[in-house]
């Protein structure tokens, strides 16, 4: 009988055992994959795949839901980072906000630490009504995104992260640290008020790309993630010709990005500089530069490797001048659909930032935006042309 007792109590503690012993913890639909939609179409709008709408559970009746973009209800055109669709929450001046949550699938314990990588934005534009004067409003106040731990669905029981206010328009690589104090089953996002505040007010804030929690030691800072494990997309076109290579272990101190076949070494060397604009001693905010010899496998976001050495010149331009914030642009020709241009620019801007990011570049200095076809410097009637468009740039946002 004791024996049998003994087997019991065993089989039930299994569970939390193996959870213990995860590696990474799933996110389910970590970007927002979905059909964009309006969250005010309150008929229309059927929950996010993964995850659930936190105003009934925190008292906002009759709020609400969050939106799935770019879906054209709120003039905000910017492409996803993951993906083709990501999530938009806002912050109202009647002292509501919008979260999602889910259930993970494992337990995140005490004594253990975590890292998360989430890809953040701010619309320029998020027109809507306001809660107060119900007059349209520009939705567009800089906010803050908290990530809350809880034993039940979107319950706030313990900030396990918030970000810096996001104020940047293109999409910034945000890696959180995780040290619970109690065992959380779920996790929550939410929108909130830059803090301290006098009055709540109209913000926006746009959530994609966001990893499986990954388990790291306590003495670590969070690593940089671009694939929590093999069951992540690798974000190349389904119509790449060319199969992309998996992403590689990730090493104790710095990953390596997914799409460079090879970790480069950088050397300070007399060779001639690609990229002879760098060595001007003045910049000006706003200005963009071409990033020459950067090329990428056909129809995809894989960097050859001929394109190492202008990258590292970039790495280490930045690393020289630790002021300045720049934007990775990527540009398409006009041949393909919008969405694929969309798509296939933001995935290219997106790995240039990530290699630059693994480099050990702060990530708050690197911001990734796709502009597709919208912005032409040559004429797409020609090849000559196409291939001119056909482009990566870096643009200066800041000096600080």
């Amino acid at each position: 009988m004791q024996l049998k007792k003994e087997w019991f109590v065993a089989f039930m503690l299994l569970p939390i055992y193996w959870a213990q012993a995860q590696d990474t913890i799933r996110i389910t639909n970590g970007s927002f994959e979905d059909i964009p939609k309006k969250g005010g179409d309150l008929g229309y709008w059927a929950g996010i795949k993964g995850w659930e709408d936190c105003a009934p559970l925190h008292g906002f009746q009759g709020e609400s839901p969050p939106d799935i973009h770019p879906n054209g209800f709120w003039e905000n055109n910017l492409p996803a980072s993951e993906g083709k669709t990501y999530l938009g929450m806002v912050t109202r001046d009647n002292n509501t906000y919008e979260s999602v949550s889910q259930r993970l699938s494992g337990t995140l314990f005490p004594g253990q630490c975590y890292a998360i990588t989430v890809h953040l934005a701010r619309a320029d534009k998020y027109v809507s009504l306001s809660r107060v004067t119900e007059e349209k409003t520009n939705y567009t106040s800089p906010v803050v995104m908290r990530v809350w731990g809880g034993s039940t669905l979107c319950q706030e029981m313990e900030l396990l992260a918030e970000s810096d206010v996001v104020r940047n328009n293109s999409w910034q690589i945000y890696r959180f640290k995780l040290t619970p104090k109690r065992p959380i089953l779920y996790l929550t996002f939410s929108a909130f008020y830059k803090t301290p505040t006098l009055a709540p007010y109209c913000g926006n804030i746009l959530v994609d790309g966001a990893t499986h929690i990954v388990k790291i030691k306590c003495s670590e800072e969070a690593p940089l993630i671009v694939n929590a494990d093999k069951s992540q997309k690798t974000n190349v076109p389904s119509s790449a010709k060319k199969t992309t290579p998996s992403a590689p272990a990730i090493p104790p101190k710095k990953p390596a990005v997914g799409n460079v076949d090879k970790k480069p070494v950088v050397k300070e060397d007399p060779k001639p500089k690609i990229m002879t604009d760098l060595a001007k001693s003045q910049f000006k905010v706003g200005e963009t530069l071409l990033i020459k010899s950067l090329n990428f496998s056909e129809d995809s976001a894989v960097i050859n490797q001929n394109s190492i050495p202008v990258l590292d010149e970039i790495f280490i331009f930045l690393k020289n001048n630790k002021n300045i914030v720049v934007e990775i642009g990527g540009h398409t020709n006009n041949i393909p659909s919008d969405d694929y241009c969309d798509r296939l620019s933001t995935k290219r801007a997106k790995v240039v930032a990530e290699y630059l990011i693994n480099k050990g570049l702060s990530p708050e200095r690197i911001q990734f935006k796709g502009y597709g076809k919208r912005k032409p410097i040559a004429d797409n009637r020609t090849v000559p042309g196409r291939k001119k468009n056909q482009r990566v740039e870096l643009k200066i946002l800041s000096i600080r």
